[in-house]
């Protein structure tokens, strides 16, 4: 498959992805104090659904395509599709926000966001969308590397790793990052996002962020269909560390809803690990 997520843009992935950050940034902006945002693989933050890329893979017609035009909506969608709503000047559904440009949209005064993209392309079409924005910064650098040199070490702290997966040693990466975040802040929150292949992939990343986590972790598992391909994206994955008690049934919600309406024989799950 092709990782370039121009491809990918507004996805079933993004969906869940996208939803469950929404849902977490709601969360966590309505504790007292500043909250620092990071994001590792922030990409360029405003995707256009009618360029080549988006068109030629159609994922974008499957998945937010369905949902803008879903009548029987679940609640935990609405910020959603009142971003995409907002990101499109109220018009039609041609524009879809990534994570950074959600991120920067929840940002209270006094709350920061930083934001890592390593393609040069890239980081500049997302600097070019950030600037101005107050309490963020972008940065054209491996997100693994500077989210751990950039965490505050201490205060309301939110890491969204979602990379592309393009390297051998992402899964590591992953749990390096992890391991390290508990270090420096082990009350910050760490929402990962994993594509879901084959379950032997997963189970082996899922015992090593086990290990490299002092608590449990909250699981989300959006299966679109039998894992019977492992050379496909058969689903995809959130793992939270230090997720709000209360995160659990609206991820159950997106999850659900994703994987019944949109995929294939989809089931859905959500559990805590360690």
């Amino acid at each position: 498959m092709n990782y370039r997520h121009a491809f990918h843009a507004g996805n079933f992935a993004d969906l869940v992805k996208h939803a469950a950050l929404l849902r977490l940034l709601a969360q966590m902006t309505r504790q007292p104090g500043p909250l620092c945002v990071i994001d590792t693989h922030a990409g360029r933050g405003l995707y256009d659904l009618g360029g080549s890329e988006a068109l030629r893979s159609g994922e974008a017609k499957a998945g937010i395509g369905q949902l803008m035009g879903a009548a029987d909506l679940p609640e935990v969608f609405a910020p959603l599709r009142a971003a995409v709503v907002e990101a499109n000047g109220g018009g039609e559904t041609r524009l879809y926000p990534g994570s950074p440009w959600l991120i920067a949209r929840a940002l209270r005064p006094g709350d920061s966001y930083e934001a890592f993209e390593l393609r040069p392309e890239e980081h500049g079409a997302l600097g070019t969308l950030m600037q101005g924005r107050v309490g963020v910064r972008t940065a054209c650098l491996d997100g693994y590397s500077g989210a751990q040199q950039r965490l505050p070490a201490q205060g309301s702290a939110l890491v969204l790793i979602d990379p592309p997966f393009e390297r051998p040693d992402d899964y590591r990466q992953i749990v390096a990052t992890l391991r390290a975040a508990a270090r420096r802040n082990p009350a910050a929150v760490v929402l990962v996002w994993l594509p879901l292949k084959d379950l032997e992939t997963f189970d082996a990343f899922l015992r090593e962020a086990e290990a490299a986590q002092a608590g449990p972790l909250l699981v989300a598992e959006t299966r679109m269909r039998p894992l019977s391909d492992p050379m496909k994206m058969n689903g995809c994955v959130l793992v939270a560390a230090n997720a709000p008690a209360d995160l659990a049934a609206p991820l159950q919600e997106i999850c659900r809803w994703t994987a019944e309406t949109l995929g294939a024989r989809g089931t859905a799950r959500v559990w805590t690990a360690g």
